[in-house]
């Protein structure tokens, strides 16, 4: 057994492999979010689950926010920013079916095809109710990189949407409507 460091075992990795562990964490972070849902779901219901769950959500999404501020050397974020940031995130990261517009100051975040809600589907589960808990996630990582930028949910479940939109964020500075 090699005695490397994480860090060299890592770094001996080539590029392509890395970047295809790195997506298989984030994707893993999300299976295990899942389960712990599913979990606490059974044994205490949804309403729980979803308290539970938002909790959980906002307080990643400050430690992520404030974890990205430092992986990318900025102290002012814009709009624009904070969209690169959530770029980076795992969540971001872990939706391959997105689409990220940034335009006049303004940035949408669109989850085309959820493999969450998908999944629940697909095993006979009614779609989850994600909007509380994506809000303050998405909330909570935008005012840790700037306190000026408001998070507007278009659309998430429950609300109703499109066949090939699943939920819509729109960042904006907070003066605008």
């Amino acid at each position: 057994m090699s005695k490397k460091s994480d860090y060299e075992l890592l770094r001996s990795l080539p590029k392509q492999k890395l970047i295809d562990l790195l997506l298989i964490q984030a994707r893993n972070m999300f299976r295990v979010d899942g389960l712990y849902f599913l979990a606490v779901e059974e044994k205490f219901g949804t309403e729980k689950a979803i308290e539970i769950d938002e909790y959980c959500w906002r307080t990643m999404g400050a430690i992520e926010a404030r974890e990205i501020k430092k992986f990318l050397g900025k102290s002012h974020f814009a709009t624009a920013d904070v969209m690169e940031a959530l770029r980076f995130t795992g969540w971001s990261l872990d939706q391959r079916d997105k689409d990220i517009q940034v335009d006049d100051g303004k940035g949408v975040f669109r989850v085309v095809r959820c493999r969450t809600q998908l999944t629940r589907i697909r095993r006979g589960l009614s779609e989850f109710a994600c909007k509380p808990v994506r809000h303050g996630y998405l909330k909570a990582f935008a005012s840790e990189l700037n306190p000026e930028i408001k998070v507007v949910c278009k659309m998430c479940p429950p609300d109703r949407h499109a066949e090939n939109s699943w939920c819509e964020w729109e960042f904006r500075p907070k003066d605008r409507h």
